[in-house]
Formats: C-alpha cells, sequence, structure tokens
C-alpha cells in the first residue's frame, strides 16, 4: 500500500541553471492579467516517465540540467527575478541569475506505489510561479526544453513576450461582470480532515451522465458535463443549507477568443475564472441539465471583450484576490498537453499538478483496459466522501433526477 510505504531519497544541494549563453539585461512587465493576487504563487507539476532502453546511459539530470540552459536563452525572463513596482506592477528583472535545480535519486519503483507495471521509473517535476505563465505557457516552455534535450538548437515554437497585449486600457472602463471577485463569506471547505479522491470518467460514464440531461444539451463538452455533475454531488455530499448560495469557478483558456489572435508563442496568462452562481437547493434538487447549464453560461461569459474588462477591473480594484469562499473550483487540463513533453524518454505516463488542494482537476488519462478518458481530482472532508461517492454512483446509474435535502449545519 502506498500509504505504508518507505523508501530513501538523497537529495543534492540546490544549484543555478543559468542561460548557456549572454543574454539581455533588462525590465520586462508583466501583463495586468499576469498579476493579479490570485497567480501570485508557486504550482507544482510532476511528470512520470517510463524508462527508455534507448536511452541507456543517458544520465536524465545532466540531459535536463543541460537543455535548460540552452531553452534559457529563448525564454531568459525565467532566469531572472520578479519585482514589484509602483502600484503593486510587477516586472522581471532580467538579471540570467538562473533557475533552482535540485538532484535528487530514490531507491523506488513506481509500482510500489500500487501501479502493475513491472519496470523502472524517473520522474520529472518542477515548480513555476503562476504569475508568469499559464498552464499553456508552462509547456511550451517545457517542450521546448524537451526539444532542446532531444537535438534541436532553437524551439519550434519561439517565445513571444509581448505583455502589453493583456494590459489595461488607459483609461481603464469596466463593461463586463466579474463575480470571482464577489465579496463571499464562509470558507472553501466544511470542517474536518481532507482526503483527495480521483475519478476516472471514460466513454461509457460519460455517455451514462450524457443521457441525463435534455436533447439541447447533449452536445455539451465532456468538461461542462463531468464539471455539473461533480459540483451537484458535491454540493449534496457537502449537506449545505437549501438557502445558501454556491459558487462554481473555472478557468478558462481565452486565447480563441482573441481577433486578431495573440501571437502564436505567447506564453503569458491569457486564462479567466468564470463564476456560476446557484441556491444549494436548486443545484441540488434540479436535474442535471440546470447544473450544465449554468457551467455554460459562466463559460461563455468570457470572451475578447471580457479580457480586456478583466485586466482593467485588476487594476482599477488593485489586483484583488478571487474569492474561493462556498466555491467549487476546476482547471481543465486536458489540452494542456503535458503529458506530450518528451525529453528523450518518449511522452509522459502522467503529467500536470502534484497533489493541488483548493482546485479540481481534470487530465487526460486511460483505465485498466486501456480505454481513453478523463481523471478529475477531488479534495472533500472525510466525512463527506461515501456519500459524495454515493452520488456520483447515482448519477452514473441513471438514478439521480432529483436529490430532497436532508441539511445538517455545517458551513462552507
Amino acid at each position: 500500500m502506498a500509504n505504508s510505504l518507505v523508501f530513501k531519497v538523497h537529495r543534492r544541494e540546490p544549484e543555478l541553471i543559468v542561460p548557456a549563453k549572454p543574454t539581455p539585461r533588462e525590465y520586462k512587465l508583466l501583463s495586468d492579467i499576469d498579476d493579479q493576487e490570485g497567480f501570485r504563487c508557486q504550482i507544482p507539476v510532476i511528470q512520470f516517465y517510463q524508462y527508455n532502453p534507448c536511452m541507456q546511459g543517458r544520465d536524465p539530470v545532466k540531459v535536463i540540467r543541460e537543455a535548460l540552459a540552452q531553452a534559457l536563452v529563448f525564454y531568459y525572463p525565467f532566469a531572472g527575478r520578479l519585482r514589484e513596482g509602483p502600484h503593486r506592477k510587477l516586472m522581471v528583472d532580467c538579471t540570467a541569475e538562473g533557475l533552482i535545480f535540485i538532484e535528487a535519486d530514490a531507491d523506488v519503483t513506481l509500482e510500489r506505489f500500487g501501479n502493475a507495471v513491472e519496470m523502472r521509473w524517473f520522474y520529472f517535476a518542477l515548480r513555476h510561479n503562476h504569475a508568469m505563465r499559464d498552464a499553456n505557457g508552462l509547456t511550451q516552455f517545457m517542450s521546448a526544453v524537451g526539444e532542446m534535450a532531444r537535438g534541436c538548437l532553437t524551439p519550434s515554437i519561439p517565445p513571444v513576450w509581448q505583455r502589453h497585449l493583456l494590459a489595461a486600457r488607459d483609461p481603464p472602463r469596466v463593461t463586463c461582470k466579474h463575480r470571482q471577485y464577489d465579496d463571499v463569506e464562509g470558507t472553501v471547505f466544511p470542517d474536518g480532515n481532507l482526503v483527495r479522491r480521483s475519478f476516472f470518467f471514460g466513454p461509457t460514464e460519460v455517455s451514462a451522465l450524457g443521457k441525463l440531461v435534455p436533447q439541447h444539451l447533449r452536445k455539451c463538452s465532456t468538461f461542462e458535463l463531468l464539471t455539473a455533475c461533480v459540483w451537484r454531488c458535491r454540493t449534496i455530499a457537502f449537506q449545505v443549507n437549501p438557502e445558501e448560495e454556491v459558487r462554481f469557478m473555472c478557468l478558462v483558456n481565452a486565447r480563441s477568443k482573441f481577433n486578431p489572435p495573440l501571437p502564436l508563442g505567447y506564453y503569458g496568462n491569457v486564462v479567466a475564472h468564470a463564476v456560476a452562481v446557484a441556491q444549494a437547493g436548486k443545484l441540488c434538487e434540479k436535474p442535471l441539465g440546470y447544473s450544465v447549464e449554468l457551467v455554460k453560461q459562466a463559460k461563455n461569459i468570457v470572451t475578447e471583450e471580457y479580457m480586456k474588462s478583466l485586466a482593467d477591473v485588476l487594476v482599477i480594484k488593485g489586483r484583488p484576490q478571487f474569492s474561493l469562499a462556498r466555491t467549487f473550483v476546476v482547471s481543465d487540463l486536458t489540452r494542456a498537453g503535458f503529458e506530450d513533453v518528451d525529453f528523450g524518454w518518449g511522452k509522459a505516463m502522467y503529467g500536470g499538478p502534484a497533489n493541488p488542494v483548493n482546485v479540481s482537476c481534470l487530465m487526460p488519462s486511460k483505465n485498466n483496459k486501456g480505454e481513453a478518458g478523463v481523471v478529475m481530482t477531488i479534495t472533500l472532508p472525510t466525512q463527506a466522501t461515501k456519500l459524495f461517492e454515493k452520488e456520483v454512483d447515482d448519477m452514473l446509474k441513471g438514478k439521480a433526477s432529483e436529490h430532497k435535502s436532508t441539511f445538517i449545519s455545517s458551513s462552507l
């Protein structure tokens, strides 16, 4: 069992990886989407790779260390340091001081964690500052490192800074509602020990849920269907007061919303937090189609004008933190491309965030039969897990047309 697994890790001293060639010394402003309070944090990402006989004798540490140095020539802001200027404006001081790099060895194989695969594994892990890039920007950089590791001299997609493209207008003017910054009271989770769960949704499960929504919603995306289902089941499991307001928040990639398009290679944040709000009683008692509609409406709010208005409201309000109270937060990483990053050992067997707590993530995966699907992670209080799992199971069996609340006092 993974819970009782014991192994040794030998961790070496941190070192700085600097660009392999001289780079410009300058200051570069972040965009007003980049430097909001909610993105001023470190996000851990982990990659697992299968042993590849073709790479026999090649030390992954040496390969990645050298590839990082080469990639930093093109992505040299990552080798700099963030500074805060007037009005809390973030900028990069391109000092070429380098990235922190730590080599570590563990005497363990992945199958000992419960994965029935009889071969050796290693992992590549990192932490990135969200203010510098979103998931797409991160995979763009990681892919460039992979290309360098496989012998390329330049990235196939040249990086583009141009953060002014997502700067606030002058003068700023708010033209849309941005409910992610509402002043909401409460907590993210009810009291109790938190546990992490992962649920696989393959073609069978997605088809079963699709049958629970009306005909006009049958063409909804898998993301909309799954998150609507889990938001509903989560609210039921938390036994929220039916009169309470509950919220859903998802990160929407807005790259496709711009006309003309943003330059290929732009690696800053181009995401917005879309919010849906519902009365807990209605969310739990109405059919699944109700929550699907709410999720779709929230996503559809994000347009080019919405992104411009978002940059403006962030400047006007002093870059506020988005509210997480009574909110189910989801990030769709099924198209981010973490699993496609190749450092010479092939595609990752797993790639994505490492142990996020406040955010549920959707990631591509396969079941034991090799069927492609989606894994959704969710954090729950221990006392809510059984009821949540029962609600999800009932929906997959087509039993959950409505739910009459049996409210037990617990404040979100």
